[in-house]
């Protein structure tokens, strides 16, 4: 089958999020599946030549190769994507990111003609690539190339829609009657994503919790009336995690490399993590590892009302990552407060990350809403087992036999859940257990290959 992605962003050419990892890894996993798949993203200032092996194509058109054969092409507009951010600069959004991705839709529909790729499926992703569907199935669908070809519309965060002035409209270059209420009208203002949602022929998120979530008043952010009218269009298939990347039998970043056979030198990892966050090395203390964003949707609500409690408990906390101001301040005042407890790092740091991975033994992930998460795919890998609150791709991953789990969204429940941890940490028998059955988990990109490609059948015969 010939598949087009068209998204926003692309690992490992340019990333701002989890998008990006998908974009990057799906399409190789895709390729050894046997189809034939192609990339079109923006050709931004961060990608430059000499470090992807980028050769031109056309006047606007630039083009590399990843895994085995799959093409991606790269849209050059200097005059909307050669700056510092890919949608936002300095805190503020882009004031013209509606005409930027607008471009974009349209240029890359303009593209599959130009390189005679007569895709059976175009995968979309996001707000970004929304238009994609509307253009489609309202513009280039009387053209005998467009004719046959089906949407499919990845939601990798509800959250985020592309909401514009409705004084915008006239720049998408479409109809007024698409602006009401069955068209891309959203109280009196453009909303992208619900473009795409209304004219792809299928939607999907990237778990199928998260799929059902969205269709609650609680997470569909104003969407959910849509979302249970094109119910039947909408699935959920997890996300993958690259085990190429993420191994702690191969991990150049730590110390001591072990795997499911040989988990004991894992030990060795803690004490080296221990040792450069300058806390107390101790094995029988146990780690509990955070890399996050620092903010409320990542659950430093109630961990902020609860850190004093923790370090109460016994146990030794490692943090990593940035975010809201207000998060900053509570940490660096515990820091201050429980020295050889916590160890803060605000920063982005990937070799870190991977230390915290291996040598934690608990890795804290209590998320409000996760629609797939990666931490804890990781950490799975790793031997760390996840404690997590239950929603999205959080509780489809993680359960009693691999994990932590707790189901009320309070600080009350998070702690009464670390210290279910930790009493169990101090029993061997039942801690090696739970390692054990957190290291054979499988969420590898060829199983979430494999539904994509059952999803792609179901859209071309529709």
């Amino acid at each position: 089958m010939k598949i087009a992605f068209v998204a926003s962003e692309v690992v490992p050419f340019a990333k701002t999020g989890g998008l990006a990892d998908v974009v990057g890894a799906l399409p190789l996993a895709l390729e050894d599946c046997g189809h034939e798949v192609i990339i079109v993203m923006p050709k931004y200032k961060c990608i430059t030549d000499s470090k992807f092996k980028i050769k031109r194509v056309s006047a606007d058109i630039l083009s590399t190769v990843v895994g085995e054969k799959t093409k991606v092409y790269f849209i050059e507009q200097d005059s909307y994507f050669n700056r510092d951010g890919l949608y936002v600069e300095r805190g503020f959004d882009y004031k013209d990111n509606l005409e930027r991705f607008a471009f974009f839709s349209r240029r890359a529909l303009d593209l599959l003609k130009e390189i005679n790729f007569t895709a059976d499926i175009l995968h979309l992703h996001d707000w970004q690539a929304s238009l994609v569907a509307v253009y489609l199935k309202n513009l280039y669908v009387f053209q005998p190339f467009y004719s046959k070809m089906k949407a499919i519309l990845t939601i990798h965060n509800i959250g985020y829609q592309g909401i514009f002035a409705r004084d915008q409209f006239s720049k998408l270059g479409l109809g007024w009657d698409l602006f009401n209420v069955e068209g891309l009208e959203f109280y009196n203002q453009i909303n992208l994503l619900k473009g795409g949602i209304i004219f792809s022929d299928f939607i999907n998120t990237v778990s199928p919790t998260y799929a059902m979530e969205i269709r609650d008043k609680e997470f569909g952010f104003g969407l959910e009336g849509l979302l249970n009218v094109r119910k039947d269009s909408l699935s959920g298939i997890l996300n993958g995690l690259d085990y190429s990347i993420w191994d702690p039998d191969m991990d150049k970043f730590i110390v001591h490399n072990y795997s499911l056979v040989n988990p004991g030198s894992k030990a060795y990892n803690k004490g080296e993590l221990q040792k450069i966050c300058g806390l107390p090395v101790n094995n029988d203390l146990p780690v509990l590892g955070i890399v996050s964003r620092l903010v409320e949707q990542k659950g430093f609500d109630i961990l902020a009302e609860g850190l004093d409690e923790i370090c109460k408990m016994g146990g030794q906390l490692v943090i990593l990552g940035t975010g809201d101001l207000k998060y900053h301040q509570i940490l660096e005042k515990m820091v201050k407060k429980y020295p050889n407890i916590i160890s803060l790092n605000l920063k982005f740091d990937d070799c870190l990350a991977h230390k915290i991975y291996a040598g934690s033994d608990i890795f804290l992930m209590p998320s409000s809403y996760e629609p797939c998460g990666l931490g804890q795919l990781i950490s799975l890998r790793y031997g760390t087992l996840p404690l997590v609150f239950k929603t999205g791709g959080l509780a489809d991953t993680i359960n009693k036999h691999n994990g932590f789990v707790f189901s009320k969204y309070t600080k009350i429940s998070l702690l009464k859940c670390i210290k279910q941890a930790l009493v169990t940490f101090k029993d061997k028998l039942k801690w090696n257990v739970l390692i054990k059955n957190a290291m054979e988990c499988n969420f590898s990109w060829e199983a979430s290959a494999k539904r994509y490609s059952q999803l792609y059948v179901k859209a071309k015969s529709a």
